[in-house]
């Protein structure tokens, strides 16, 4: 089973930028372009260059892959059709639409996509651009719109990598002016100001063309500025915004908000006594109140949750776990004189002192662990320090954390198997273990997604660690604006917009 990385994801506001207000000032709405804001700017406009987020969500409209993503999380056809996988689950056969051209006008055509394969595996010997595509053996097209991947071994997971950017042929200006066959094709970026789009009217997927003629995407470090400019119509929609704005938007803005596939936890290090007993913690499951942390730390804008997983990628879900621990003092604190604690325990707390949302919540989980006897201190450190006892060492009682949220589900459940290097909740269950390495190689789709449900439920009836909540993404926009989408990943997708 191959190992995957983690990435650990702590949440702030979003920082300030008054450079936007002055450069868009005085601009006249036009009701075919929308205005949106991201708070970084492009790491790379080349995709196989980039990694940051915001970059990430504005590009997914320049490129797309032979599969692509629905809202849920589940695939569906992209630039391929349909696909066929080979009986032991090594060749993967793509039938490529017929229709399908890049933004400069040349047609795409199987030869395309060996290019993309051959670079992204390194297949030509040169170092490939993801290690993550080193499964492919060998790539070929038997013809124009036929385009066949045979891999090293049986991996399920390889569908997730389909939705690779499919790239032109010998291209290479993709860092300086990004050519892919997505909804919009890219205009210009000017840096510390934005990026602007345009509708590719030559679009092949007809459910999928867009409504809107032009997108102008505001880089803006400042909250505060997003807000004003929403305010002075000098935006469209205010992006990511925290719970604070959205009340005192919501009476004049259409503000949405909807689970972001994080998941921000109280990571319990499962191999230092007492929290080895799992009694121990079940009970401080029991103690925890998630609604008061939710409404406490994220002003009612975050979605309960009870495994490491969010209900956003809902094809893999359980939603069997729901009120698994409800809030229950006197349980916990029979659980805890079953364990041989009547009186408690005392427990530190390693928090990230820089990230407020989980100072807060460390804060709260105090107060509802003294109810139960717990004596809880927070120590606060540094992001390097956290990284280096917490995340790498494992050197630490308890923690108060994010995980960002995968497509894959394998990357998001296989972070508990025990063999993995960075399980610092040190988590070890052989069934687990197991079920995740059956999930690895099952390429029924049925059958592994039940799998991965199976693994969330061990994770809570363990009470692996307690999992409070996915804190949820707010936008706010103009009400004449229709059809935001949300994702279980980062993206901005305009071809759903319209007036």
């Amino acid at each position: 089973m191959k190992k995957q990385t983690m990435t650990i994801v702590c949440i702030g506001l979003l920082g300030l930028s008054a450079a936007l207000l002055s450069s868009c000032a005085g601009t006249k709405k036009q009701e075919d372009t929308v205005r949106i804001n991201i708070s970084s700017e492009p790491d790379s406009l080349d995709p196989w260059s980039s990694a940051a987020a915001d970059t990430r969500a504005v590009f997914r409209n320049v490129f797309d892959g032979l599969l692509l993503f629905a809202s849920d999380g589940s695939q569906i056809p992209g630039i391929a059709e349909s696909h066929e996988i080979s009986a032991d689950g090594l060749t993967y056969t793509f039938h490529l639409a017929k229709n399908v051209q890049f933004h400069n006008g040349d047609k795409l055509t199987s030869a395309d996509a060996v290019y993309t394969y051959t670079k992204l595996a390194g297949l030509d010997g040169s170092k490939p651009v993801m290690s993550k595509y080193t499964c492919i053996e060998s790539v070929s097209a038997p013809d124009d719109y036929t385009f066949c991947v045979k891999l090293k071994a049986r991996n399920a997971q390889f569908l997730q990598l389909a939705e690779a950017a499919i790239m032109p042929r010998g291209y290479t200006g993709q860092a300086e002016h990004p050519v892919g066959a997505g909804p919009f094709k890219f205009v210009e970026y000017v840096p510390g100001q934005k990026i602007v789009l345009e509708r590719f009217d030559d679009y092949y997927l007809a459910a999928r063309k867009a409504k809107i003629k032009r997108a102008e995407v505001y880089i803006m470090t400042n909250a505060v500025s997003v807000v004003s400019a929403l305010r002075s119509g000098e935006l469209d929609i205010a992006y990511f915004i925290n719970g604070n704005d959205a009340q005192t938007l919501k009476d004049d803005y259409t503000v949405l908000s909807s689970p972001q596939n994080m998941v921000q936890l109280f990571g319990l290090n499962n191999a230092v006594k007492p929290l080895d007993d799992i009694r121990v913690r079940r009970a401080i499951n029991y103690a925890v109140d998630k609604q008061d942390i939710i409404n406490g730390v994220w002003n009612g804008y975050a979605t309960e949750l009870y495994s490491n997983f969010s209900p956003v990628l809902g094809a893999f879900y359980n939603d069997s776990l729901s009120g698994r621990y409800s809030r229950d003092p006197a349980k916990a604190r029979e659980l805890l004189a079953e364990a041989g604690y009547p009186d408690g325990f005392t427990l530190t707390i390693t928090v990230p002192a820089n990230y407020e949302p989980h100072v807060n919540a460390a804060q709260i989980l105090v107060s509802q662990l003294s109810e139960i006897g717990i004596s809880a201190k927070i120590q606060s450190v540094e992001w390097a320090a956290w990284l280096s006892d917490v995340y790498k060492n494992a050197n630490y009682e308890s923690t108060v954390i994010a995980f960002d949220g995968k497509t894959e589900p394998h990357d998001i459940l296989g972070r508990y198997v025990s063999s993995y290097d960075k399980n610092f909740i040190k988590y070890k269950n052989d069934r687990y273990d197991s079920l995740i390495s059956r999930a690895a190689m099952e390429t029924d789709p049925a059958a592994r997604a039940e799998l991965y449900r199976q693994c969330q439920e061990l994770l809570t009836d363990d009470a692996a660690s307690v999992y409070i909540c996915d804190p949820n993404m707010i936008i706010a926009m103009r009400k004449d604006l229709k059809g935001y989408t949300f994702y279980p990943f980062s993206y901005i997708d305009f071809s759903t917009l319209t007036y």
